[in-house]
């Protein structure tokens, strides 16, 4: 079994060289995996249609059932409705080629369904992160941390505060270990939004 994660001490340079990335897809999108724990397709997958801003609340692909729907937490919602803007902001008019002025044909542009846009992808959106994480973790210090250990990070790090093993797996999407887990528990979304803004606010604060 792999055990890389984020220790707490290492929280600070890992963010602080995660928010310098110059394209806020990656920048955002590397946050969003520590945030929820999500599993990397899971995140990338995420479409505009499955954000719902008014009842903060995220829907995404899960390995084990069809979808699951987790909180949208405070930050990781402030970074979405930045990237929301961008996405619905048209491109400009005119751009400049070999020193003229060209008009940008904008009469089939439409916003992307998907919330981590790429425009150099033949899907649409990011399909290669792990590239420009590799950059972070040198600039950071850190070595060996995968895409995954973001994830594995969640879970480990949700226990400083104190948060029901329960709680962290359902929101990461973990299938159920126990007969109670699977047959006694079942969670409303405010429930776990308790615990995973707690986690959040964790994070942030360390």
């Amino acid at each position: 079994a792999k055990q890389d994660s984020l220790q707490r001490e290492q929280l600070p340079a890992w963010f602080a060289a995660v928010q310098q990335i110059a394209n806020p897809f990656i920048s955002i999108y590397l946050q969003g995996l520590l945030i929820t724990g999500a599993r990397r397709e899971e995140l990338l997958e995420l479409s505009w249609a499955n954000v719902d801003f008014k009842w903060e609340t995220l829907t995404i692909g899960d390995k084990f059932v069809e979808e699951r729907t987790i909180p949208l937490t405070p930050y990781f919602k402030s970074l979405l409705l930045s990237l929301k803007r961008l996405n619905e902001t048209p491109p400009l008019a005119t751009r400049i080629l070999r020193g003229k002025r060209i008009e940008n044909d904008l009469t089939d542009w439409k916003p992307s369904p998907w919330v981590f846009y790429s425009p150099r992808s033949e899907s649409g959106r990011l399909t290669e992160p792990s590239i420009q994480h590799r950059l972070v973790l040198a600039a950071a210090g850190l070595d060996g941390l995968t895409l995954h250990g973001l994830r594995r990070s969640f879970g480990t790090l949700a226990e400083w505060v104190e948060c029901p093993v329960g709680v962290s797996a359902q929101i990461m999407g973990h299938k159920p270990s126990a007969v109670a887990e699977k047959h006694y528990r079942v969670r409303p979304v405010d429930m776990l939004r308790y615990w995973h803004t707690r986690i959040e606010n964790w994070m942030l604060e360390h």
